[in-house]
């Protein structure tokens, strides 16, 4: 079986007790994505087109500065990433992350939590972010809370 780290980016909470269900449930590692600066709530409110959160969106060129670069990427052979979705794709910190660290042969499958959206523009604009080498999947997107038991089931799936 291949080690598995979960990362994940949460401003929130949500995506943060879905990514610690998630771990547990492959027997993973768990790593946070931190911004430098931690986004505020004002910073997230998206009605706001001046906050933090609608102007990094607005320009896919942005790439908020991570708080550190520990995660141990080159001892996992699969990332699970996680992030909520904001403007119909993954916040642009997950674009950081992919481009601070060597994925080559390593696969990488998306998870995502979301008031009613889905993956959308994901994806496509995450590739952009990883080497021709890095195997980058959709895996799901969550709305709302789910128990331990969805997220045991979904890793057997994903174990094949």
């Amino acid at each position: 079986m291949s080690k598995i780290l979960v990362a994940y980016f949460s401003a929130s909470g949500v995506t943060a007790d879905a990514a610690g269900k998630l771990a547990d449930a492959v027997k993973g590692d768990l790593y946070e994505i931190k911004p430098q600066v931690p986004y505020t709530k004002a910073d997230l409110d998206w009605m706001n087109q001046s906050s933090r959160s609608s102007v990094e969106m607005k320009d896919k060129s942005s790439r908020p500065a991570l708080a550190d670069k520990d995660a141990d990427i080159a001892g996992h052979d699969t990332v699970l990433l996680g992030f909520p979705i904001w403007w119909y794709t993954a916040p642009t910190i997950i674009n950081t992350f992919l481009e601070s660290y060597d994925f080559a042969g390593k696969t990488v499958i998306l998870f995502a939590t979301s008031g009613s959206s889905g993956f959308e523009n994901s994806l496509a604009d995450l590739k952009k972010s990883v080497g021709a080498d890095t195997v980058l999947k959709e895996g799901v997107v969550v709305h709302g809370t789910k128990e331990d038991a969805y997220w045991r089931a979904w890793a057997e799936s994903i174990h094949g």
